[in-house]
């Protein structure tokens, strides 16, 4: 299972950020694939998983209405578009594959930073 996140950043109060995420074709026929995030000393934390067919997405709380899950089968690829970030977004996001939504994770990639800072 491949999982490479990107598109992390610096970015303001209320701005926004996509990111990506490279997943194997193996990974996108028998996983769910979602997010989750670990910010400085605070314990992991799941923020959105989107399931296969038909494709249903979960979202954590903290981020309903501002972050959407998204994937694309043909470039096998799975976006999470984050918008209204907030200072507490701040954290290393990780794309992950899951046995199914609301579960932990069964395997993750390298995370990539967010910081929502002004």
């Amino acid at each position: 299972v491949q999982l490479q996140a990107s598109g992390g950043g610096l970015v303001q109060p209320g701005g926004s950020l996509r990111l990506s995420c490279t997943v194997s074709r193996f990974a996108l026929d028998y996983y769910a694939i979602g997010w989750f995030r670990q910010a400085p000393g605070k314990e992991r934390e799941g923020v959105s998983c989107i399931s296969g067919s038909p494709a249903r997405t979960h979202y954590e709380e903290a981020v309903k209405g501002r972050f959407t899950i998204s994937r694309d089968n043909r470039k096998n690829m799975v976006y999470l578009q984050m918008n209204n970030l907030k200072p507490e977004d701040t954290a290393v996001y990780y794309c992950a594959a899951y046995v199914g939504c609301g579960g932990p994770p069964a395997s993750w990639g390298q995370g990539t930073l967010v910081t929502v800072s002004s």
